[in-house]
């Protein structure tokens, strides 16, 4: 079966901590994570070591929905997350994995996410515009520094 990856690198203005928590909080990936013209919806989330997810991404337009899920292999609190993940869809077959990691620096966050074996069936310059459009949403939870 033939898969691809993406690499995708950003630099946000906050903390390595409020990136880590979007990723492992099932209000905040509901929110950030679906591309334009998705809604999400987390259906199970336990962000720990052999946890596992399952989420949905539904077109607003057709109302057409695709479920995916998989388990956390790696959490290092601020720094790293791997976690699989599969389709629900048979037609969408074969495993993934992402790979986040964050590093601090003088303006912000380094973001850089790894993601493989994505089934070929998934045009790779979708995949990549599907992600710029998350991370675009992740910059606008994360970004603003808003008091208590």
């Amino acid at each position: 079966m033939t898969t691809h990856t993406v690499r995708l690198h950003r630099v946000l203005r906050t903390t390595p901590d409020k990136i880590y928590r979007a990723f492992l909080d099932a209000d905040a990936m509901a929110r950030w994570l679906p591309p334009y013209g998705f809604t999400g919806h987390v259906h199970q989330l336990e962000p720990k070591i052999g946890g596992s997810y399952r989420m949905s991404f539904t077109n607003f337009t057709s109302g057409h929905s695709h479920v995916f899920g998989g388990v956390y292999r790696e959490l290092v609190p601020n720094e790293r997350i791997c976690y699989t993940g599969t389709f629900e869809d048979p037609s969408l077959p074969g495993a993934m994995q992402t790979t986040v990691t964050l590093a601090a620096v003088s303006c912000g966050t380094v973001l850089d996410v790894v993601q493989e074996g994505i089934p070929a069936i998934i045009p790779n310059e979708g995949c990549y515009l599907g992600w710029q459009e998350s991370l675009h949403n992740l910059a606008h939870l994360v970004e603003p520094d808003i008091p208590g």
